[in-house]
């Protein structure tokens, strides 16, 4: 299995080496192995993982569910706990999408409005 170095994975996954730090210290990411001189070494597994963590991320959950679901992630008699963890993101992603497409419409209604009155340049 192909390894990469931490830049390698900060570029694949589009996290900082600051976040991959982060992330390993507050154990979203374990058990990264390192070299003889002691650098993280990533597989494409991590990088898989990472790939959840940034959808997660994108996707507005907090830190706090993200350890949750790491730590769950980790025994494999939880996979209720994870699907029921899962689904309740899902349940606030579509609050959030309901409340920004109301949003848009009253931004959109505004953009409609100030077209109405807009004077056309030369016309002042």
């Amino acid at each position: 299995m192909p390894t990469y170095t931490p830049g390698e994975t900060a570029e694949k996954t589009g996290f900082s080496l600051d976040t991959l730090r982060y992330y390993e210290r507050i154990g979203l990411l374990a058990g990264i192995a390192r070299t003889a001189g002691g650098q993280r070494v990533f597989d494409d597994d991590d990088v898989a993982w990472l790939g959840i963590l940034r959808c997660l991320r994108d996707t507005g959950m907090p830190i706090a569910q993200m350890r949750r679901y790491a730590d769950l992630s980790r025994d494999a008699s939880t996979v209720t706990e994870r699907r029921e963890l899962l689904e309740d993101h899902d349940a606030d992603i579509s609050r959030r999408i309901d409340e920004l497409i109301l949003q848009r419409a009253h931004i959109r209604e505004k953009i409609r409005y100030y077209r109405s009155v807009e004077v056309p340049v030369g016309e002042e």
